[in-house]
């Protein structure tokens, strides 16, 4: 899964090859970018195909996922998106909303119940380092989490009731790597308490998640899945380290509306995180004994 596949087939966008790919802590990416030469737009996608032939090949809910419509903006910026085009940016963003509209009703029609949006943005403007960058590109990171919530509920407009949708905030996963640090406390209010969605899947497996204060503002009875088992690295979390965290996150949110998970997923590309498939098995059988003695009698 990679974020620019999904880039590539929309209208309006385009992939190009840049100086350097994103730096990750240690690593760096193909050297690839997304820029805006046209109209954003949705009108068909490969994926649509893709998630076909999963719904045909599962006798379970099959999930679909595709990025979230932040990550069209927050890592490229105003420079990437073509003045002559969009010389408001505004009009962007409502561009992509109404791109994400169509994407999820299409997906609806293919048979998708199920959908997650891929998140990096919020989390990286939770990092200084990152909302820098982001003044270095044009943009003005404090204003835009107000923009991405309002963005992200305008392309949830209208989606079908029986339609699940939840998101996943990432700080980065390439080869057991990452990019940013800091808690959620920078964009909670906005993320977690103003964004029509059903369920956030939030990274908690290293102290550069921060606490979960910021879990205050979520409405009651929306599901959040703690992610406190790494993805990244192979070393097996403590059972008892992870009953007491999720206790901690029950000051703040019902046991019955809290999760488990690995913290991202064990590969965001070809390459691999620095883990075997045995190590893989042995995170997500602990993720399921865990969930089994914490919620088995809810």
């Amino acid at each position: 899964w990679w974020q620019f596949d999904f880039y590539k087939g929309l209208k309006g966008a385009e992939l190009y090859t840049v100086g350097e790919g994103i730096k990750f802590a240690g690593v760096t990416t193909k050297a690839e970018s997304v820029r805006v030469i046209g109209k954003i737009d949705f009108a068909g996608h490969p994926h649509l195909e893709h998630f076909k032939f999963l719904k045909a090949h599962t006798r379970v809910t099959p999930k679909m996922t595709i990025p979230a419509p932040s990550t069209l903006h927050f890592r490229q910026g105003r420079s990437s998106i073509g003045r002559e085009v969009y010389p408001d940016l505004d009009a962007y963003f409502d561009d992509v909303a109404l791109a994400y509209r169509k994407a999820i009703r299409a997906f609806y029609d293919a048979g998708c119940r199920y959908l997650q949006m891929d998140d990096t943005a919020w989390s990286m403007i939770c990092d200084p380092s990152e909302r820098e960058k982001s003044r270095a590109r044009g943009d003005d990171p404090d204003s835009l989490p107000a923009k991405y919530a309002a963005m992200t509920n305008k392309a949830l407009e209208g989606r079908p009731a029986d339609m699940v949708i939840t998101m996943h905030s990432c700080r980065g996963n390439f080869r057991s790597t990452f990019i940013a640090q800091g808690g959620y406390d920078h964009v909670a209010e906005k993320l977690l308490g103003e964004v029509n969605i059903d369920g956030y899947f939030l990274e908690y497996d290293t102290d550069r998640a921060g606490g979960f204060e910021p879990l205050r503002f979520m409405p009651k009875g929306r599901k959040v899945v703690l992610g406190l088992v790494s993805s990244k690295l192979p070393a097996l979390e403590s059972k008892d380290n992870l009953k007491r965290r999720i206790e901690e996150a029950t000051k703040y949110v019902d046991l019955q509306n809290l999760c488990l998970s690995p913290q991202c997923g064990f590969a965001s590309t070809h390459h691999g995180n620095k883990m075997t498939l045995d190590d893989q098995g042995r995170k997500l059988e602990l993720v399921v004994e865990v969930a089994n003695e914490v919620w088995g009698g809810l």
